[in-house]
């Protein structure tokens, strides 16, 4: 299936399907609140999910997705409306639409695990994003990502050319991009560079740390004995692996597993916890507040 193709699909079944996301302080009458404006707008409530921090002094989060006819061209003027209920709860909010899928740029580097798992789940209409280019500092996978109609840009990176090659990343996904996939891309982002996606650039590695820094952290790993070896999807922040986790997961080892069992088993949890973390955002399940997230599946 082809980027257009995929974009099509996916307008066509969320055609007037809209999601309200809110965190705010707990307090009583907030869904009734939102359910009657929903229901005062013509909206039908699909889904409800959520979650308070303590009903006393707390923070309460939900997640609506919704049905409204015409919402496409109305969803403006929804959020407008809104605006006066937002500002009486003290509401962090956004309204989306899931008939319009979310521009996806990845980034990667010769490890291809990650970003194969990525373009699978898009092609066989799992993944409702579409995926503007991809961005590597390899020429590896250039033939596998333009065989399927999405552009590959290969901008090698030294630490000479480091802030060059960031500014002509920016260029290029300018108006192309609404978050980042770091499909085992193998260099650090700047600080400007992530504020200016804040909350949406999505990273993958292994889940060893603090105690393996470095590199080589399966063979530290097989060094230590290890039993558990697992992986971490976050959001990046200016600390490096340090962000918001949106997923993690964990598989169990033995002394019979030498160092490439060890790889071979992370890279298949590696590509598991990304595709999970990228769909859930994609479908607007998670909301950050402070360096956590509360996931709504």
């Amino acid at each position: 299936m082809t980027a257009q193709k995929v974009v099509s699909v996916f307008g066509e079944k969320y055609q007037g399907v809209g999601r309200m996301l809110i965190s705010c302080p707990d307090r009583s009458g907030i869904v009734a609140t939102v359910s009657r404006f929903l229901y005062e707008n013509g909206a039908n409530i699909l889904q409800s999910d959520q979650y308070t921090q303590d009903p006393e002094g707390g923070r309460f989060f939900i997640r609506i997705e919704f049905y409204k006819e015409n919402l496409e061209s109305t969803v403006d003027h929804l959020r407008q409306e809104f605006m006066p209920i937002a500002d009486e709860f003290e509401m962090d909010w956004r309204i989306t639409l899931a008939s319009r899928p979310k521009k996806m740029v990845i980034f990667a580097s010769k490890e291809d695990h990650c970003l194969r798992e990525l373009l699978w789940n898009w092609q066989a209409g799992d993944l409702n994003a579409d995926i503007t280019m991809v961005i590597s500092n390899h020429e590896d996978s250039r033939e596998l990502v333009e065989s399927l109609g999405i552009p590959y840009h290969h901008l090698p990176v030294t630490a000479d050319t480091k802030l060059e090659v960031e500014k002509k990343q920016r260029e290029l996904m300018e108006g192309n991009a609404d978050f980042i996939v770091l499909a085992r891309y193998m260099q650090i982002l700047s600080p400007y560079f992530i504020e200016h996606y804040r909350n949406q650039v999505i990273n993958i590695h292994h889940s060893f740390l603090p105690a393996f820094i470095g590199g080589k952290p399966y063979n530290q790993a097989y060094e230590r004995g290890v039993k558990i070896i697992g992986a971490t999807a976050h959001y990046v922040t200016e600390d490096l692996d340090a962000g918001p986790i949106i997923e993690q997961n964990v598989s169990r080892v033995s002394h019979r597993d030498n160092v490439e069992d060890l790889k071979k088993e992370g890279r298949h949890i590696e590509r598991i916890v990304l595709a999970r973390a990228v769909l859930w955002h994609v479908e607007d399940r998670i909301l950050v507040h402070k360096n956590k997230t509360v996931v709504f599946t």
